[in-house]
C-alpha cells in the first residue's frame, strides 16, 4: 500500500527477499568508467542492475549534446560492462523521444528510430552501447513518467494551477502518461526473465499534453483557465526550446507477445498517484 489505493500487484517472488543498492548522481558519476568500476567492486556482486541515471532535460540537451553524451550513452555503456563484469543482468531505461514522432500511430519496439532532438540522440546511442556491451540486457522505453519524489509535469501543473489559476500546455504533441510505481512494477517483471532486447512500457492510452494537464488539475480539484498551445506557439514563446516528437505513443508489444502487458490505463494510474500524493501531504 501506499497512501489510499493499493499499487498494482506482487512482485516477482525472485525478488521479494532482494537486498536493494542504490546510488544517486551525487555520489557516482556514471560517465567515470572508473568510478563505476570502483562502486562495483566495492559494492557488488550484483544480480540485477537498473540504470534510470540520466540528463533528461531536453532543452538543456540541445546546448550541451556532448555533455548529454557522456551520461546518455558512455555512461551506460559504463554501467552495461560493469553489470556484464560482474555477471549481472542490467536493465537500461530509455525514452520515445527515439522515435521521430512523424507517424500518428502507436510506435512498437522494432519500428525504425528517428530522433530529432539531441537528447533522444544521446539516448538511442545508449540502447546500442548497452546492447553491444551486455548480452543479458532489457532496454525499457517508457515516456511522460511521474513519480512520488522529486520534481514532474504532474506537481508542475498543480504548482502552476494554483499560484496563476492558469496553465498553457501543449495540446498538438500525443503520447502515453506514465506512472513510476507501474513501471517499476513492470521493470521487475521482465527483469525476472531472460527474454533480452527492447521493451515498450507506459500506462495505456493516447492523450496530448493538455489532455494530460487536464486531466491533473480537474482530478486534484483545483479550478484554472486552461490554454491549448500549438508547437508553433509554443516555440514562439520559448524560441530556444527544443523540437519535440508530434506523436510518440508506444505500444507495448513486447509486453503482450512475453510477459503479458499489466499496464493500467493512464487515467486509473493519476487517479491513483493523485490520491496518494493528498493522503502524503505533498
Amino acid at each position: 500500500m501506499e497512501g489510499g489505493r493499493s499499487e498494482i500487484a506482487v512482485i516477482p517472488s525472485c525478488y521479494e527477499e532482494a537486498v536493494v543498492d542504490y546510488v544517486d548522481y551525487s555520489l557516482l558519476d556514471i560517465s567515470d568508467a572508473a568510478a563505476v568500476d570502483a562502486w562495483f567492486a566495492e559494492h557488488g556482486p550484483y544480480d540485477l542492475v537498473v540504470n534510470c541515471a540520466a540528463v533528461t532535460n531536453v532543452d538543456g540537451c540541445e546546448s550541451d549534446e556532448e555533455g548529454a553524451y557522456r551520461v546518455n550513452a558512455l555512461g551506460a555503456e559504463n554501467m552495461a560492462k560493469a553489470a556484464r563484469a560482474c555477471g549481472a543482468k542490467i536493465v537500461h531505461v530509455s525514452t520515445d523521444y527515439v522515435f521521430p514522432g512523424t507517424d500518428p500511430e502507436p510506435r512498437c519496439e522494432d519500428d525504425p528510430t528517428g530522433p530529432i532532438s539531441a537528447y533522444g540522440r544521446t539516448k538511442l546511442a545508449g540502447e546500442q552501447l548497452v546492447q553491444a556491451a551486455c548480452p543479458c540486457s532489457f532496454i525499457v522505453r517508457t515516456a511522460w513518467l511521474y513519480g512520488y519524489v522529486g520534481r514532474n509535469f504532474v506537481k508542475t501543473m498543480m504548482r502552476l494551477a494554483r499560484e496563476h489559476g492558469a496553465i498553457s500546455v501543449v495540446g498538438d504533441q500525443y503520447g502515453n502518461p506514465t506512472s513510476a510505481n507501474d513501471l517499476a512494477h513492470e521493470i521487475l517483471a521482465i527483469a525476472a526473465t531472460e527474454n533480452y532486447g527492447v521493451y515498450h512500457c507506459t500506462n495505456e492510452g493516447t492523450c496530448s499534453w493538455f489532455d494530460f494537464a487536464s486531466a491533473v488539475v480537474d482530478g486534484a480539484g483545483i479550478l484554472c483557465e486552461k490554454e491549448s498551445l500549438t508547437s508553433a506557439e509554443y516555440k514562439a514563446r520559448f524560441p530556444q526550446s527544443a523540437d519535440r516528437p508530434a506523436y510518440s505513443s508506444l505500444r507495448n508489444k513486447r509486453l503482450e507477445d512475453t510477459i503479458g502487458n499489466d499496464m493500467r490505463p493512464w487515467r486509473d494510474a493519476l487517479a491513483t498517484y493523485l490520491d496518494n500524493l493528498d493522503e502524503l501531504g505533498d
